[in-house]
């Protein structure tokens, strides 16, 4: 996980809270990994593209084909593509868990959606990618809300914050999007224009 953070010279916040203490990687060894991790790189057109494709990949956590697949529905979307692709990766469940602080990382936010912790609207959903909409309310099963790791998470989330696009009720463990995200609220030093020249090509 550090390697990738490494590797696209940015905070990936792949591991948690691990992400924001002194012991992060990046930190400590701020180049790429490898033998030639402190070379001085000739970046072309295409690598720079490609880098950050990789790097918005990475940082939701999906592969190639599932990257690749929300991009084609992106373009189908009214609207600039770059932005619509940002706004699709965003209101994956996965991804509203974390946003939520129910999960530490967009990876833990995931297992915590396939092992059918997280509940929509009061309907177990387990299916990481599944798309929320404004008004939905997205909660921890209730079974599930003294798990240890979703209490480090909830408490980790009370000093990072969350979204101004979601609100959470920390009694009842759950939260609503209150509207779908736009561009400005997404913060992450991200070029989304590069990744559509990447695709157009």
């Amino acid at each position: 996980m550090c390697r990738l953070c490494r590797r696209e010279n940015l905070k990936l916040f792949l591991k948690g809270e691990r992400c924001y203490t002194d012991k992060c990687a990046i930190e400590r060894r701020n180049y790429p990994p490898g033998q030639h991790g402190q070379a001085r790189p000739k970046f072309s057109e295409y690598s720079i593209q490609l880098r950050e494709k990789q790097k918005v990949k990475r940082m939701y956590g999906l592969f190639e084909k599932q990257f690749r697949r929300t991009f084609e529905l992106a373009e189908r979307v009214k609207g600039i593509t770059g932005e619509a692709l940002l706004v699709l990766l965003e209101r994956r469940l996965d991804n509203a868990t974390y946003r939520l602080g129910f999960a530490s990382s967009r990876a833990d936010g995931r297992m915590l959606v396939r092992h059918g912790h997280i509940v929509v609207n009061g309907k177990r959903v387990n299916i990481p990618s599944y798309l929320v909409r404004a008004g939905d309310v997205v909660a921890v099963a209730e079974h599930s809300r003294q798990i240890e790791r979703v209490l480090a998470a909830m408490e980790g989330a009370q000093r990072r914050g969350v979204p101004d696009w979601v609100e959470v009720d920390r009694e009842s463990v759950s939260g609503k999007i209150k509207y779908l995200p736009t561009r400005s609220d997404i913060t992450a030093p991200i070029n989304e224009k590069l990744v559509v020249e990447l695709y157009s090509k």
